[in-house]
């Protein structure tokens, strides 16, 4: 069976330790190649993960004509750059959420993608999680009634001044880091835009980034609500609320791939829905490699990547007015 052959740029945490791993129990995916800009860190990682290339450089990973495609997961500031040199070098990219500091960046990486011809999406693993797809259905079916309300919760604990998430320059930040997660699927379970937003956060006062957010997006037929923190005890959870029902996905966001995923379906009883043991990531990789050799649809577009960053910029911009934003405004 023919594989697309990806290399991955730099060796990040959630590269080595969950994606690359996770890639090479595809059927679709070959990972052959990783670089790091210290090719000691790159060769260690190529040798702890039996990845046959490595490369001291991401210009010469970009330059090896036998990469099909990247996976960038540098911090947020890098995306763009170097999403937009891989496609100019040819290659196919898969780049890690959120996919840029702003709309207008997206707009470039539309653009860049068109003019290429390659394939490009945004890293959202968990909207190809049998877990989700499975209560998309369950609201789509009418079993809760009619979905009126998505309320999520996100954190963790992280105080590390040298880590990227609490650098505002490298696009740090909680909304930013985890967000954007019940954002996206806010959206995903509503299958529609939200109008407007009203948020507030809490800056940490050492490095500047929001340790602390709380927003409502108010869509056509309901509401969700989310606060995230990169300053609280560890814990995620996200809910759906119907007229007849509800849907409590118990681990949204970091679905364990050793055991069924859970999500419970309420209509005055109490059922558990089990998806099959899976990785998320090992499907993100094989759909977008699908995607690449049957020149088909990648799992998550830039145009999807381009609406929730406009609901991103709403939230700061709610924010820091005090007023309800649009996020439409972003999107002129």
């Amino acid at each position: 069976m023919k594989k697309v052959r990806w290399g991955i740029l730099g060796v990040a945490r959630i590269a080595v330790r969950k994606v690359i791993p996770a890639m090479q129990q595809g059927d679709w995916s070959e990972v052959a190649a990783i670089a790091s800009r210290d090719a000691h860190k790159a060769r260690d990682a190529s040798a702890e993960l039996n990845i046959p290339k490595a490369y001291g450089s991401y210009e010469a990973l970009l330059e090896d004509p036998g990469i099909d495609a990247i996976y960038n997961p540098l911090p947020n500031h890098l995306h763009v750059p170097w999403s937009i040199r891989a496609a100019q070098a040819g290659k196919h990219v898969l780049c890690e959420k959120p996919l840029g500091l702003a709309s207008r960046e997206v707009r470039q990486l539309i653009a860049v993608r068109d003019r290429t011809g390659v394939k490009m999406g945004e890293a959202f693993m968990v909207k190809t999680h049998p877990q989700w797809l499975q209560a998309r259905e369950i609201v789509r079916s009418g079993e809760i009634g009619e979905l009126r309300s998505v309320t999520g919760f996100f954190s963790y604990f992280n105080r590390d001044p040298a880590n990227v998430r609490n650098v505002p320059a490298y696009g740090g930040g909680g909304v930013m880091d985890i967000g954007c997660y019940p954002i996206t699927m806010s959206r995903f379970l509503f299958e529609a835009e939200p109008r407007r937003v009203a948020a507030v956060t809490e800056n940490d006062p050492e490095f500047g980034t929001d340790r602390l957010a709380s927003a409502v997006l108010e869509f056509p037929s309901g509401q969700a609500i989310f606060t995230c923190s990169t300053q609280l005890f560890p814990y995620q959870r996200m809910q759906a609320f119907g007229t007849q029902g509800r849907i409590e996905i118990e681990i949204p966001f970091n679905a364990p791939p050793e055991r069924p995923a859970r999500i419970f379906v309420d209509t005055g009883s109490v059922r558990t829905e089990e998806s099959a043991v899976c990785d998320q990531y090992t499907i993100q990789g094989d759909l977008f490699s699908r995607a690449i050799l049957e020149d088909g649809a990648v799992p998550v577009p830039l145009e999807d990547a381009l609406l929730n960053m406009a609901v991103i910029e709403a939230t700061f911009r709610s924010a820091a007015s005090g007023r309800w934003e649009s996020p439409a405004d972003f999107l002129m």
